[in-house]
């Protein structure tokens, strides 16, 4: 067994995935930990020295490794599902689950972060509102193929 546990930036991937896999006696792998081990290059830093593009390529070679791997819980990144087909990879190789959490829910995590992800950094409370929605638009469609959607402030599986 296999799950994926997806959503944006902020919506507790991490946490949740780590609690799920303790409760079901799985192991855990968060994605951008597993991207940071191989590459020995932290995920913000990589993202501002080498771009999008090339964070996308070497992020999709670390969730095809994952294939082999089996009674484990991945959180991946946020965007993770977007890209290079890695929806149909992640469907095909396992169960997806949808943390779905409200625009303001994910822009209050966001302002009260400590540590601002590389896409939020810098930017001010109106214009962290508009980046979410904007990528919400562009990512909840890939999002909502998972066939487990749960309230990202009380997800229960």
């Amino acid at each position: 067994m296999k799950y994926y546990v997806i959503g944006y930036m902020y919506s507790g991937k991490t946490t949740f995935g780590r609690r799920l896999a303790a409760d079901k006696g799985m192991d855990f792998l968060d994605l951008d930990s597993a991207f940071e081990e191989r590459y020995h290059y932290t995920v913000a830093r990589f993202f501002s020295q080498f771009g999008d593009a090339a964070f996308r390529k070497l992020e999709t070679q670390v969730l095809h490794d994952t294939e082999r791997l089996e009674n484990v819980v991945i959180a991946t990144g946020g965007g993770t599902p977007c890209h290079s087909g890695n929806m149909d990879f992640i469907l095909a190789n396992g169960t997806a689950i949808y943390l779905r959490m409200s625009v303001d829910s994910l822009v209050q995590r966001a302002l009260a972060s400590r540590n601002p992800r590389p896409l939020m950094r810098g930017l001010g409370p109106d214009e962290v509102r508009a980046k979410i929605v904007s990528q919400m638009k562009e990512r909840e469609g890939f999002y909502l193929r998972a066939p487990v959607v749960l309230d990202g402030m009380n997800p229960v599986f």
